[in-house]
């Protein structure tokens, strides 16, 4: 349907996987529409052993889907390369598969297409389940749904898979069946020249046990997969979770349930046939009776001896039945009732004596797990408590397995790394790792670990590990504190032999002293471990602030907690009255976000008034002196002449006639000039 090509997501800077829809089916509205319906379905399935979908979108009439990128192979490419897989890996992966389906299920997603090329095989180990939803996407599709279509792979579909009938959780659980056959056998159960061939194996032939094909495959385990691949649906286990139950029973060291199953089914195959038949009666041609084949008889006997054994089997028949009817209703069946009391959270045992013993009911037990309720007490009763139902009536009781767990990953012999992604992976977390020589094993190998591999563990238990330290180790000196020189000096002493330094900076540690090193003092390690010595460079270097405008308070306070050096200088910088540097720091010796190192002195100096030179305002009018004025950042103070000038000088008549400082002096800027105005009062001069 699609190529897939590894991108990188620039968002957040990861390796994806692109799924890009081929044009023949992004032509096909239907199938676009299911494919988007699908992939936001499947993009909900979160859970450790599902691969993940990111995202689903379009792009010039081309479809795509954005997944979760899977380092690994594929389980099919694993039976080609190896043939059967080792039982214990078998059931691992098969309870994994079986973990990711209920999840799938749950949502209303069947799969549809379980198979060894849709189950991947991380390179730590891990098992993730890949295309769900896909399956059933294709079923809208009008060129895959024509008459005559098949939906899904001739070798792994379930037998209503096989005659077009619809498929639910358990055609699921029929196909994983068929994985686990593969594992443990070497080879899956049915195999033809061409598809059609197969499909009329599944629908009509039984498959040899695993055992009998593979002789290193325990009977457990295959009865394990032979329960699953029962014909009817009926027969298997009725859902994922209960395939599920009895792969960790197997990996737990239990007998399965299914191993009961089958040897009940085989013992019934063992009970010989009849070797002859009624006399007048005749066979159809070619029918056969178990394994022998049965012709017309020879010559007629008599039949009286047998209708009367009939007859009397028959009378004893019904009077048990009667019986029966009568010991389990109290006498009429129909007219008695009772009521399913509330046997939440009662231990099963007890729940079952009080259906069967006191009600009167029969029991039918089924298992789920519950994160409320304890194991091997009831969940709930189907129907539930409350309803009135007849005697004599089945009841479901559902038992609590405890919270839902997974199986701990085996790392024994794995390098420490590797153990601690393959149990990440899985959904569990990493615990304590100890270290502890071994003699036989080299460095770095799990040589333990807690909980035991192939046990039962809810999601994030912690999974403790024992490491190797190989044939020889010895504990790290404390160096600390120590000049690099000495510090290295002790170290080859103690007898290691691979000594790196890194260079980190330090407020408390001295340049060139060691700050610690890793692994950490106390530590046993093998000798010819790499030890690094963390050494100092003192102090981080800091950035000069920018000072300019600040006060002289404010400068020193932010320049102290930077760990640098203020000095005021005895100089100053004449700044502009209006500048805002008046009184503040106007200059430093320092360019701003210069990197220096802790104690460095950045000189500022001071900023003040600038001086300027008093103008020349005799002779000018009011508005001309007060504009040479503001020129030089002056003010101008007008005062007359009172009483008015009474000799007659009409050329300086409102015009300046003496100023206050006198024409050159400096001053500050901002300072006030006062000028006279000579005003004349109209008397005429004298003759």
């Amino acid at each position: 349907m699609a190529d897939v090509f590894e991108a990188n997501d620039t968002l957040l800077n990861r390796s994806v996987a692109v799924k890009v829809l081929h044009a023949n089916f992004a032509s096909d509205e239907a199938f676009v529409t299911r494919f988007r319906r699908e992939a936001q379905a499947a993009a909900n399935l979160s859970h450790p052993n599902i691969v993940a979908i990111y995202d689903w979108g379009q792009d010039a009439g081309t479809y795509f889907m954005v997944m979760e990128l899977i380092k690994g192979k594929t389980l099919r490419d694993v039976l080609r390369e190896d043939g059967a897989i080792l039982p214990r890996r078998a059931a691992e992966i098969a309870a994994e598969t079986a973990a990711a389906l209920s999840v799938a299920h749950q949502h209303g997603v069947y799969h549809r297409d379980v198979k060894p090329g849709n189950i991947m095989l991380t390179d730590t180990g891990a098992v993730k389940v890949t295309d769900f939803g896909i399956a059933r996407a294709l079923d809208d599709s009008e060129e895959l749904t024509r008459t005559g279509a098949v939906i899904g792979t001739a070798t792994y579909f379930s037998p209503e898979q096989a005659q077009g009938l619809p498929a639910d959780e358990r055609s699921d659980v029929y196909s994983l069946g068929v994985v686990l056959y593969e594992m443990i056998a070497g080879r899956p159960p049915f195999s033809g020249e061409s598809p059609v061939a197969v499909a009329y194996q599944h629908v009509s032939e039984h498959a040899v046990p695993p055992h009998d094909v593979n002789a290193d495959a325990p009977i457990e385990l295959s009865a394990i997969a032979s329960h699953a691949i029962q014909k009817r649906a009926e027969d298997r286990y009725q859902s994922a979770d209960e395939m599920r139950a009895d792969l960790m029973r197997y990996l737990g060291g239990f007998e399965p349930m299914a191993a009961g199953v089958v040897s009940a089914a085989a013992a019934t195959a063992m009970i010989p046939p009849p070797v002859g038949m009624p006399a007048g009666t005749r066979p159809m041609p070619g029918v056969t009776t178990g394994t022998q084949r049965f012709d017309a008889p020879v010559q007629e006997r008599s039949q009286t001896g047998y209708w009367a054994a009939v007859g009397g089997l028959i009378v004893i028949l019904g009077l048990g039945v009667w019986l029966l009817i009568r010991l389990l209703s109290g006498g009429d069946a129909a007219a008695n009732t009772v009521v399913i009391p509330d046997l939440v959270d009662v231990e099963a045992n007890q729940a079952f004596e009080t259906l069967q013993e006191e009600l009167g009911l029969k029991v039918r037990q089924r298992e789920e797990n519950s994160d409320t309720i304890a194991a091997g007490r009831v969940t709930r009763t189907d129907p539930p408590a409350g309803s009135k139902v007849p005697v004599g009536e089945f009841v479901t009781v559902y038992v609590s397995l405890g919270p839902e767990q997974f199986g701990v990953p085996n790392v024994i012999g794995e390098n420490v790394d590797i153990a601690r992604n393959r149990i990440t992976d899985q959904g569990f977390t990493l615990g304590d790792i100890k270290y502890e020589p071994a003699d036989d094993t080299d460095e770095n190998i799990v040589i333990n670990q807690s909980p035991p591999g192939g046990t039962s563990a809810a999601p994030g238990t912690a999974v403790n590990l024992v490491v190797s330290l190989g044939p020889e180790a010895i504990a790290v000196p404390d160096v600390s504190g120590k000049s690099t020189d000495t510090a290295i000096l002790e170290l080859a002493r103690a007898g290691f032999t691979n000594i790196e330094t890194l260079n980190e900076f330090s407020q408390d540690i001295p340049l060139g002293f060691v700050i610690g090193t890793n692994p950490a003092a106390g530590q046993e390690i093998p000798k010819e471990a790499t030890i690094i010595l963390i050494v100092s460079d003192g102090p981080e270097p800091v950035p000069v602030p920018d000072l300019v405008g600040k006060t002289q308070a404010a400068a020193q306070s932010e320049m102290s907690g930077l760990g640098l050096v203020m000095i005021v200088s005895t100089e100053t910088v004449a700044v502009p009255l209006d500048s805002g540097l008046v009184g503040n720091i106007a200059e430093q010796n320092r360019d701003p976000g210069e990197v220096v190192e802790v104690g460095t002195s950045v000189t500022v100096k001071l900023g003040v008034v600038a001086k300027v030179a008093v103008p020349d305002l005799f002779q000018m009018s009011v508005e001309a002196a007060e504009s040479a004025a503001e020129a030089q950042g002056l003010l101008v103070d007008i005062s007359v002449v009172d009483p008015p000038v009474s000799t007659p000088n009409p050329a300086l008549d409102g015009k300046v006639a003496t100023q206050n400082p006198t024409a050159g002096t400096m001053v500050n800027q901002g300072s006030t000039i006062t000028v006279v105005l000579y005003l004349w009062d109209g008397t005429p001069p004298p003759p």
